[in-house]
């Protein structure tokens, strides 16, 4: 498997120009933890999570000052990132500029390598400097699930077809998931995602049953969390 088969396309970003306040109920509203950060072409700046937000003057979380000894010691350019985080109203001045990016053909074995080794929780994926999708470790964990137990060149080849097939299908319908929520393993269609209706379920599994190869489809798809009223 690679990037661009596990991936999330639909990806929320956010402008060097948003506000963090913006930001931040952008990043809530969409229970993600964080956000790339692109240019009007799409071109990747850097990238916004919590923990870029977690010490600001407006919820009294900034960072504990230190003794005026060791401030002494503090270089001016750390004391002044420092009050940059916690009081800039943009998000180009509190984002992580330096990202680590993966290609569409990476091995996920080989971003999971990078999640672990840098411990991150996504990673943006590239072509050319535009922004594809991103893998999250939720994705990984998508493909963990629908993995087989053993899993040969041939067949990984074929299960890439099918899961072409079938995006093929499902194509143009609304009530379809995004392509990351559709994975292919030894002939077997898994399907993942929210959905409002059994019938928008159905109809998917439906789909992927049309195709030729298609050797069993598994409906994984959840209805949305109601979060009752305060």
């Amino acid at each position: 498997m690679r990037a661009v088969d596990i991936m999330t396309r639909t990806v929320i970003t956010v402008g060097p120009g948003t506000t963090v306040r913006e930001a931040a109920r952008l990043l809530a509203d969409n229970h993600i933890s964080g956000a790339p950060v692109v240019d009007d072409e799409g071109r990747l700046l850097g990238m916004l999570t919590e923990g870029d937000l977690l010490h600001r003057t407006e919820i009294g979380t900034e960072a504990r000052r230190r003794s005026w000894w060791l401030e002494l010691f503090s270089s001016t350019q750390d004391l002044a990132a420092t009050y940059i985080k916690e009081n800039a109203r943009l998000v180009r001045d509190v984002m992580t500029p330096e990202v680590i990016t993966v290609k569409e053909t990476t091995p996920v074995r080989e971003i999971a390598d990078l999640l672990e080794r840098h411990r991150i929780k996504r990673v943006p994926v590239l072509y050319d400097g535009e922004l594809l999708g991103i893998v999250s470790r939720a994705n990984l964990v998508k493909a963990l699930a629908s993995a087989p137990k053993e899993a040969g060149v041939k067949l990984v080849a074929a299960d890439q077809s099918i899961r072409e097939a079938v995006l093929g299908e499902l194509s143009g319908h609304r009530w379809a998931v995004p392509a990351e929520n559709v994975i292919v393993n030894e002939g077997t269609v898994h399907l993942w995602g929210v959905v409002t209706s059994p019938e928008q379920a159905r109809a998917m599994c439906i789909a992927a049953e049309r195709v030729q190869g298609v050797k069993g489809v598994e409906d994984h798809t959840d209805a949305p969390v109601m979060i009752p009223a305060m």
